[in-house]
Formats: C-alpha cells, structure tokens, sequence
C-alpha cells in the first residue's frame, strides 16, 4: 500500500469565489504512482471549502449566492447577529467573518474518489472546486493519495 500527500496552494482572487481544481488532483494521483486506491481532498482552512458540482460558470454564480443567502457576511439589520463577529478574548483577535465559517460548514471541506488504473473515478461532469469564502488569500489544499502501487 502507498501513500502519497501533496499540498497544493491555491491563490483567490476575490472575497467569494469557486477555483476548479480538479486538474490539481488528477496530477496529485498520477505522480503517486498508485493504479487503484483512493483520493482524499480537504481544505485546512476553516472559511474555505470544497465542493463537487457540474463546471459551469453560471452554476458556480448560483452556488455563491445560495451559500449567501443562507449565511450573509451581515446578517440583515433589525433580525439577528453573529457571536463570532466581536473582540474575542480568548486569542485577542477581532472576530469579523462568521457568515464565511458557516458557509464551510454548510458546503463541505473535504471530498474523495476512487482511483482506477492511475485515474481518478467521476461522473463525467463532475468537478472539484475549491471554494473561498474569505478572499482574496493564499490557501493550502490536502491532497492524500492511498492505495496500490503501479
């Protein structure tokens, strides 16, 4: 059995966006040399995600608004409030980005296929995307390929 973990970095360019990263990974899984096995995807950030849709842009717009209406940066004024949004004590820092850590929550941040014959196993329209909820930064992708060696 053989283990392969690779980071990838990945640079957003605005506060919300989706990158496709699927190239990333099927590269992951064939420099580890493994011909059946599995790939297991996460995010190592807490307001960035990853999700598995169909790769077209106006599905990705749809995806960031439903994600924004179920938890907004600002919650609209006179119903409620975040009670990350504040000082918080326990580490000094200013909590600001509630919406953004629920949206994590609500979208994912991991996923997995199989691998076959070095390749990685999806549905013919399927994609893997990073989603970044708290742009624009640099973020690191967990790629762990596991299984039989070539």
């Amino acid at each position: 059995m053989k283990f392969k973990l690779k980071r990838v970095e990945v640079q957003s360019r605005k506060d919300m966006e989706m990158i496709d990263i699927t190239d990333h990974v099927q590269s992951a899984v064939s420099d580890a040399g493994v011909c059946n096995g599995l790939v297991f995807v996460s995010t190592s950030h807490t307001s960035s995600g990853l999700l598995v849709t169909e790769g077209i842009e106006c599905l990705e717009r749809d995806v960031l608004a439903h994600l924004e209406r179920l938890a907004p940066k600002e919650p609209p004024p006179g119903t409620y409030g975040y009670w990350h949004n504040r000082y918080l004590d326990f580490d000094g820092r200013l909590g600001f980005n509630a919406g953004d850590h629920l949206k994590s929550i609500l979208g994912g941040i991991q996923c997995f296929f199989p691998v076959e014959d070095g390749k990685l196993v999806r549905g013919g329209r399927q994609r893997v995307y990073f989603v970044e909820y708290d742009g624009p930064l640099a973020r690191t992708v967990l790629i762990q390929v596991l299984g039989e060696e070539c």
